[in-house]
């Protein structure tokens, strides 16, 4: 026997076969243990999508004011509806543990109000690894989302409903110095056309943004934002005085001045509209300058000063139809003056149009000349603005809030600031952890 034994290992016929029979047990065993890395790989990232989805389902909740209570996510019908779509059970092949934090508890973000963190546990057993182990793997996912700051907006169109909101077309050259952001939902949410130079960054939008070579280099894009909200929602138009039917300048009166006590004690006057022509100057300070009904116009020649004051368009009607609050034109050549209060009820407001006006185009036109001057916010919630033609005028520290904002023809416009450009902080949805 013993020789016999000498003689086999003396053989090398069969060697291959002994070695590859020894090593078989490892061949196998590398191949299930990888094959069970790439499912729990696969696992782990579905868990890991699910539970990102869901934190940020929770946030958006929150902002729609939907409560999102600390516990299951089942009590949390933004999560729980989120999961239900994202139909994780049966992805996994069984259900997962789910808890929420809002807000969350500890790290970076704890006591963060408009935070939600989501943690996602699951078992579940391994082909090859099962075998040899006395209970399935836990796989674990964590996501928290919250609202963050995403820039500074000093232009907002608010129409949630057609195409375009803000739009850019001829030799249009608008320099903001801060962002612009719409509602407006289309694929063409922002249209930078023509031969426009447009500098506003970031740019928002609820759709999508246009391709465009027009926006400078730098530009910040973000479609796909969350909707923006009316800044000047809670500032309502005064009551329209008794026999305010009269316009500001009638005949052969060439100017009117109105002059108040004080910023804080400014003066009130109604007129059913001012329409300036030929040279006709009118000029108001410290003053609420209320328009029943009527027209603000000032055509090529003419001067508009407003320093400290507000133009408001109203009506003292109480069917209201499409001419029932007037339009604003600024003719090219009419030199504009116009300055916000920075007290008061309509602080940092120049121009505000009742927001019972009836959506229209082409009724509010904003022009001027070289030596025009526009400082503080214009609201005309319900109706577009158009800034067109060649006004290059002077802009400082200007916000817009309008229902479409379209920046034509040869504009020109360079908005600055001192201290930093004003207007409105935005914000985003998205994962931070």
């Amino acid at each position: 026997m013993i020789g016999f034994i000498r003689k086999l290992i003396k053989d090398p016929r069969g060697n291959a076969l002994v070695i590859a029979g020894a090593a078989l047990p490892l061949v196998v065993g590398s191949a299930g243990l990888a094959s069970d890395t790439i499912q729990w790989t696969l696992w782990k990232r579905q868990l890991q999508r699910a539970a990102d989805s869901a934190a940020l389902a929770g946030v958006y909740g929150k902002l729609a004011s939907q409560t999102i209570s600390n516990g299951a996510c089942s009590l949390s019908t933004p999560i729980s509806r989120d999961l239900t779509v994202g139909n994780i059970n049966n992805r996994l092949g069984m259900t997962p543990t789910c808890a929420v934090e809002s807000p969350p508890t500890s790290g970076a973000w704890a006591a963060t109000t408009n935070a939600v963190r989501v943690t996602m546990t699951a078992q579940r057993a391994l082909s090859f690894s099962g075998l040899f182990m006395t209970a399935a793997p836990t796989i674990t996912a964590t996501a928290t989302a919250a609202q963050v700051q995403a820039g500074r907006y000093c232009a907002k169109a608010l129409d949630p409903n057609n195409e375009t909101g803000i739009s850019f077309s001829g030799s249009a050259v608008v320099n903001l110095g801060c962002g612009m952001i719409t509602n407006a939902k289309g694929a063409n949410a922002v249209d930078g056309g023509g031969a426009s130079t447009i500098t506003a960054s970031p740019m928002a939008a609820v759709g999508q943004i246009a391709n465009s070579d027009n926006f400078t280099s730098g530009t910040i894009m973000q479609p796909y934002s969350s909707p923006t909200t009316d800044p000047y929602a809670s500032v309502n138009p005064p009551t329209v005085p008794s026999g305010c039917n009269q316009s500001a300048l009638q005949g052969n009166a060439s100017s009117v001045t109105v002059t108040g006590t004080s910023s804080t004690s400014p003066a009130v006057v109604c007129y059913k509209d001012i329409t300036l022509n030929g040279s006709q100057t009118a000029s108001f300070t410290d003053a609420v300058v209320i328009l029943n009904g009527g027209d603000l116009t000032a055509n090529a020649g003419t001067t508009l000063n407003c320093v400290r004051c507000t133009f408001i368009l109203t009506t003292d009607a109480t069917n209201i139809t499409s001419n029932s609050i007037g339009k604003i034109t600024f003719n090219g050549g009419a030199h504009i003056n116009l300055i916000a209060p920075t007290t008061g009820t309509y602080s940092g407001l120049v121009i505000y149009k009742d927001r019972r006006a009836l959506a229209c185009n082409n009724c509010n036109k904003i022009n001027g000349d070289s030596t025009s001057y526009l400082e503080g916010g214009i609201y005309i919630p319900t109706q577009e603005v158009q800034l067109s033609g060649n006004s290059g005028m002077n802009t400082n520290c200007v916000q817009m809030v309008a229902w479409q904002l379209a920046f034509t023809g040869n504009t020109t416009i360079t908005n600055t600031c001192p201290g930093g450009p004003r207007g409105w902080d935005g914000s985003m949805v998205r994962l931070v952890a």
